[in-house]
């Protein structure tokens, strides 16, 4: 905690220093100091800092920035959820990790910190893609992954548009929910609403599964009525053709400011001739993080599926 607290406490000096001198946002000056540290012009380094500590440090500089900032597009996939994400990529892709790299993709990296959440708790084991149309956001994600040296290559564009990147093994998503302001482009998805506009947060999932590997897998933070809005229909009809739906693990409201906000965590497979559809789809609920007996059963429960796939 000290090294962070050290590091967090620099961070955010410069920042403010930064953000007053050029009368600029705080994001934008916490920017402008990482890119000095990565330019050698400053050192805000601390000694056994881990890859870990920086990512918190940065992460919690940018939260303070985010809560100065009033742009809608500018939120962070908390670390509890980031952890719970890359505990699930760690128990499906446990055999190959042992012997071999994984490829993974963001296609709403936004700053980053869900992928470099995934990355730092897979160290070494992961080559990594991130999408994201925000530059200030994806600057913070490039200097954020060059201070932590973990390998992202980063694309600036709208991620419903043709991608550059090639196919992965998984997708790990913080799914952008709302309305897709581009009527054009919608119309080459399948998932494209008959009338009106389409859910962004249902093309993600489109997009994402046309770049995932046959029989690679996609874990998606998505809203808790995923399932049950107008546009419902639609989107369980593709996933039937394209996947198999591999677990539903419902988050402890605890987590979220009221019910609307509330989210699961979504695995689905694409589905290939080499696997087979699941025995069964794990639905469960992760319990209070407080309780740990509780999240003890939780754990035993998710290790006896995945014995049983």
């Amino acid at each position: 905690m000290e090294n962070i607290e050290k590091l967090f406490g620099m961070l955010n000096e410069h920042a403010e220093k930064i953000e007053k001198e050029h009368n600029t946002t705080l994001l934008e000056g916490l920017l402008d100091g990482l890119e000095a540290w990565l330019d050698g012009e400053v050192d805000f380094s601390q000694k056994d800092a881990t890859k870990e500590d920086i990512r918190k440090s940065i992460q919690i500089a940018i939260l303070k920035g985010m809560r100065k900032s009033s742009q809608p597009n500018h939120q962070m996939t908390p670390d509890t959820l980031g952890l719970l994400v890359g505990y699930f990529v760690e128990q499906i892709f446990a055999e190959r990790l042992e012997h071999d790299k994984i490829s993974i993709m963001d296609p709403a990296v936004g700053t980053g910190n869900l992928l470099l959440t995934v990355m730092n708790l897979l160290d070494g084991k992961v080559e990594a893609t991130g999408v994201e149309v925000d530059e200030l956001l994806i600057r913070l994600a490039a200097a954020t992954a060059d201070l932590t040296e973990q390998p992202i290559s980063l694309y600036r564009q709208d991620a419903l548009q043709d991608l550059l990147a090639n196919p992965v093994n998984a997708v790990v998503c913080d799914l952008p929910v709302g309305y897709y302001p581009n009527e054009e482009i919608a119309l080459e998805y399948e998932l494209c609403a008959p009338e009106g506009m389409s859910y962004a947060h249902h093309l993600f999932i489109e997009q994402s599964m046309n770049y995932t590997k046959e029989g690679g897998y996609l874990f998606f933070l998505a809203p808790s009525h995923l399932f049950d809005s107008e546009q419902s229909k639609q989107l369980h009809k593709y996933i039937q053709k394209h996947a198999w739906i591999q677990a539903i693990i419902q988050l402890p409201d605890s987590m979220f400011a009221n019910k609307s906000l509330e989210k699961s965590i979504v695995i689905l497979q694409k589905q290939s001739k080499e696997c087979k559809s699941p025995k069964e789809v794990l639905l469960a609920k992760v319990p209070n993080m407080q309780n740990k007996q509780a999240l003890a059963l939780f754990f035993e429960k998710v290790k006896m599926w995945k014995e049983g796939k």
